[in-house]
């Protein structure tokens, strides 16, 4: 299907949704043949609807010029408030955790390079869901809603495609801190003008609107409570006489900070709001998991060490990118009956959507 030219809405198949907010709704599915991610803007709040269709303008911009690009989505197809693009079977990078792994940076930066040889900056590139570890172990890069286009590239496009890779280099600094160049050193410890500006006078309204007005949120927050509170919570429900193990993991709330979700693998019955109040007592209410859910087997490791990379999918609703997730039989077939009993369902719910559609 020529991507310039429309698709019906009405010959996608949705499987499952991936994410909802007031700018659009974004379905895995099939179109035809093929494997898409489609992006429908059609019911979106008339209030926000102007803004919707503007960022997914800039997306199939983005796209269209990015064809044939290694690591990027291919637009498949487009119309008025649909857009398709290719599949891209990977796991987001805060899940992947690369830890060590330096080819995997090397060609990220290679294909950063490569997506502003053809004139395109992401803009969005601190987030680590919008990087992806394929199921090749290769980066690719997602969600082009805020990327620029240039037919030139001038002083701002200069600038901006340094931030891009300034972001990159802070993902590279948290998991392969030994591997960074004294020039790479150099351009994170140099913040572009825009930036600073931006750090100083927008970022603090931009945080208000989009986690206050809009109910974004990217899960900011988690780790620190998870740190400060995952080893004791699951050290404190192991203790429980009815919890064999545990594993603990975050996932965002709707509107900004995050919550903790409890895998607790059970000897018999065992009582999510009991569980609650046996860690209250220890932890007080700041270590009290927000949601329970006994299992009768975690997924494991070949060597028996609970899989915290699947569970943590499960926690964050990320179902899309459980098949991308290298696992054994036994360990993913463990990891869909916890996934078809979870607790969080947060990215099924688009209060402006057609009930119709959901999954």
């Amino acid at each position: 299907m020529d991507a310039n030219t429309p698709a019906p809405a009405a010959s996608f198949e949705p499987e499952s949704v991936l994410k909802s907010d007031v700018f659009s709704r974004v379905t895995l599915g099939r179109l035809g043949p093929a494997t898409v991610v489609e992006r429908d803007v059609g019911p979106t709040p008339v209030w926000s609807r102007p803004l919707a269709h503007l960022l997914a303008w800039h997306e199939r911009r983005a796209l269209r010029r990015l064809a044939g690009l290694e690591g990027v989505p291919q637009l498949v197809a487009a119309d008025r408030t649909h857009l398709y693009r290719s599949w891209l079977s990977g796991v987001p990078l805060h899940i992947a955790q690369p830890t060590g792994d330096t080819a995997f940076f090397r060609e990220a930066k290679r294909r950063l390079h490569a997506l502003h040889r053809r004139g395109v900056v992401h803009n969005d590139l601190a987030k680590q869901q919008n990087w992806l570890r394929l199921a090749d172990g290769t980066p690719a890069l997602i969600d082009f809603q805020l990327a620029s286009v240039f037919r030139r590239r001038g002083k701002l496009f200069r600038v901006l495609a340094y931030e891009d890779l300034r972001h990159l280099l802070k993902h590279k600094r948290r998991y392969c801190p030994d591997a960074l160049t004294p020039r790479e050193r150099a351009v994170l410890a140099r913040k572009s003008l825009p930036t600073r500006i931006w750090m100083a006078t927008g970022k603090r309204v931009y945080n208000t609107v989009t986690r206050d007005l809009f109910s974004w949120s990217d899960g900011e927050g988690g780790h620190d409570r998870l740190r400060e509170y995952g080893a004791r919570l699951e050290e404190r429900l192991e203790a429980h006489p009815n919890v064999a193990r545990a594993v603990v993991a975050s996932y965002p709330y709707p509107r900004h900070g995050a919550g903790l979700y409890a895998f607790v693998e059970t000897h018999g019955a065992a009582d999510p709001a009991e569980l609650q109040s046996w860690c209250r007592e220890s932890l007080g209410a700041p270590g009290t998991p927000d949601l329970v859910q006994p299992v009768d087997a975690l997924p494991e490791t070949a060597d028996g060490a609970p899989r915290r990379d699947l569970l943590t999918l499960v926690a964050r609703n990320l179902l899309d990118d459980l098949d991308a997730s290298e696992a054994d039989a036994t360990a993913r077939d463990r990891v869909r009956r916890i996934a078809a009993g979870r607790l969080n369902l947060s990215d099924r719910t688009f209060s402006a959507g057609d009930p119709s559609r959901q999954t």
